[in-house]
């Protein structure tokens, strides 16, 4: 029954354009944020504490255009891990930052991609994986039945995934070691005993160790990768930007440069996402 279930969503969503799929997420969004009390009080939190928006008027239009910007996120995130390559990479408008690749290839120890929840975040692993081997730093979802439709969509090309643990680590050290490259989601909250506690936006949140520590192990090149959201069904364009590894030396430096990424396009970001979870508890 889960597997015909599967096959019928995966149909819908890899034949809906990309219009509707955007138009049905603002819809969701919205839906989500009325029904979903802890959902809506993160965002709010998390972007009022952020002070990007210095008065009530601008915070509450950003509030509000987040809510859409979210819906959309998630409904992408089913049309892509549903779709053929091809597909995806049609909606791409304009690639900015390439040559920041060539040159990353040419010194051969690796890139480490970074790509926080902004924007659409995943169609930037499916463009460099369709040229490139990829290795993904991945969490299984809670909810079983999404774990097949996102591996298989995320393993398109040239991606492949490793899990959050010592044999994923192992995988893409590996990976580095080759001067490939691998990708990671810098603004997931930490396992236990995987981070530190460092500011985000001006409240402490678990950030992870494991890009500094890699920045040190092999001296890669760290690039951050966006997936710019355009108007509603004109696509994306995708941003590749260099990143000093003197910037990264920490969990701090990591998070000030997050920071600066994310106020590119705040309402593009996942305010509803827990980076500050378990602060209160720890400090008891």
């Amino acid at each position: 029954m889960n597997r015909i279930f599967l096959n019928i969503f995966k149909f819908l969503f890899s034949s809906i354009p990309l219009i509707l799929v955007q138009l049905m997420g603002i819809f969701i969004g919205y839906i989500f944020h009325i029904i979903n009390k802890k959902s809506r009080f993160l965002l709010v939190e998390n972007l009022t504490y952020s002070k990007i928006y210095k008065n009530k008027i601008d915070l509450n239009r950003a509030i509000n255009k987040n809510i859409g910007e979210t819906g959309k996120t998630i409904m992408e995130s089913f049309a892509i891990w549903s779709s053929q390559e091809k597909r995806i990479l049609n909606w791409v408008n304009d690639v900015k930052g390439f040559s920041e690749i060539d040159k990353a290839h040419s010194k051969k120890k690796g890139i480490i991609f970074l790509t926080p929840h902004l924007g659409c975040y995943e169609i930037t692993s499916i463009y460099y994986g369709s040229k490139y081997p990829l290795t993904i730093l991945y969490r299984p979802p809670r909810q079983k039945w999404l774990e097949k439709l996102i591996k298989d969509g995320r393993q398109k090309g040239f991606n492949v995934l490793a899990p959050t643990n010592k044999t994923g680590i192992k995988r893409i050290l590996k990976a580095l070691k080759k001067g490939e490259a691998v990708g990671i989601l810098p603004d997931q909250a930490a396992n236990k005993g995987e981070g530190e506690w460092a500011e985000f936006f001006g409240r402490p949140a678990y950030t992870m160790v494991l890009v500094s520590k890699l920045v040190k192990k092999t001296g890669a090149t760290v690039i951050m990768a966006f997936g710019e959201r355009l108007s509603i069904g004109e696509g994306f364009n995708i941003n590749f930007k260099t990143l000093p590894s003197k910037k990264l030396s920490s969990p701090r430096e990591l998070n000030k440069v997050l920071e600066n990424e994310i106020k590119h396009a705040p309402t593009q970001y996942l305010w509803n996402y827990d980076k500050h979870k378990g602060y209160e508890t720890q400090k008891k």
